[in-house]
């Protein structure tokens, strides 16, 4: 099997199992899926958030995704129990569907990592 059908594969396993978990089975897209990964590395899941705030969720998770492939690294935690993450390196400038593969990579290794899925 390619690399990219086995990433297809997994990607379909894992939405669907984060749709059953978190969304009664309506189908998650990419950003809610991100925004979760957010929470669960701010660990502050019993309260409710702010717009901005969900945002910066949703940075927290494309901080600590994108950390393995050296992009960003943990720079520290705040008081308030935020972690900050310092860029290492720039980006490179992909298109839309390039973004988006990469991204389902870094979050199917994430919770290949986590063992959520396997």
């Amino acid at each position: 099997m390619s690399r990219d059908e086995q990433l297809k594969q997994r990607w379909e396993l894992l939405v669907q199992k984060l749709s059953n978990q978190f969304a009664d089975g309506d189908r998650l897209d990419l950003d809610a899926i991100i925004y979760l990964i957010g929470l669960q590395e701010l660990g502050q899941l019993n309260r409710t958030f702010k717009k901005d705030q969900k945002l910066d969720l949703m940075h927290i998770a494309i901080c600590k995704l994108l950390t393995p492939y050296g992009y960003y690294e943990l720079d520290f935690v705040d008081d308030d129990g935020w972690p900050h993450y310092k860029m290492l390196e720039q980006l490179p400038h992909l298109k839309a569907g390039e973004q988006s593969v990469l991204m389902k990579e870094a979050i199917v290794n994430y919770f290949l990592e986590t063992e959520y899925i396997h």
